[in-house]
């Protein structure tokens, strides 16, 4: 069953990447660096402390961009362009030493993931900017770094589990895409408003 552990592992760590990578990469890092665990493939760099440190810095640096309303929709224009990337990216690492059709087939699956979780993470965050008060977005910060934490967890101790949590996560994803796929768009549209110099507040106007 070691396949199915990496392959749960690669598509459980690009499903959380879209969520927080920067706490992917530490708690990956970490778990290798102090357990007795063994990262597969090109994964197991990520016990390097250059690595585990930059992500560390940019999670402190995330912690506090995704509590403010409106600058954290400005990290998710951003980081549309970093965390589904680094999705399909983790899951082609851990999967390198597998066959080379399961290879792509994981970084495509492991993009989807990111975006998927990208997505609904920006939808949701999009929504709650709507609202006058900031407890909101407080809320929904703490709940996306403990599913982050968590499902990183999961993904190297307890592979059924996480593809359980895939699984669930992709019938939710079914039924809530619409509103993603909307949300989607109008982070694309804000970004180009962001770089003409527009008022943060377009990128979560319009809300899913």
């Amino acid at each position: 069953m070691e396949w199915f552990s990496t392959l749960t592992l690669a598509l459980g760590s690009a499903w959380t990447s879209g969520i927080n990578l920067y706490a992917t990469v530490s708690v990956l890092g970490l778990l290798q660096k102090f357990s007795a665990i063994k990262l597969p493939g090109g994964l197991e760099v990520l016990d390097n402390w250059w690595i585990i440190g930059i992500a560390g810095g940019l999670y402190i640096v995330e912690f506090i961009a995704d509590k403010v309303p409106y600058v954290d929709s400005v990290w998710d224009v951003i980081h549309t362009f970093i965390r589904v990337p680094a999705g399909a990216v983790m899951a082609y690492s851990a999967t390198t030493e597998m066959n080379s059709a399961v290879v792509v087939v994981a970084t495509m699956l492991g993009g989807g993931l990111a975006l998927s979780s990208h997505g609904t993470k920006a939808a949701l965050r999009a929504g709650a900017n709507l609202s006058p008060e900031p407890v909101s977005n407080w809320v929904l910060s703490i709940v996306e770094d403990i599913i982050a934490f968590v499902g990183a967890i999961l993904s190297v101790i307890a592979p059924i589990l996480i593809a359980i949590v895939l699984i669930v996560f992709g019938i939710f994803f079914i039924w809530f895409a619409p509103k993603v796929f909307r949300a989607i768009r109008r982070i694309f549209r804000a970004t180009k408003a962001l770089l003409s110099g527009a008022g943060i507040k377009e990128v979560a106007k319009e809300a899913p």
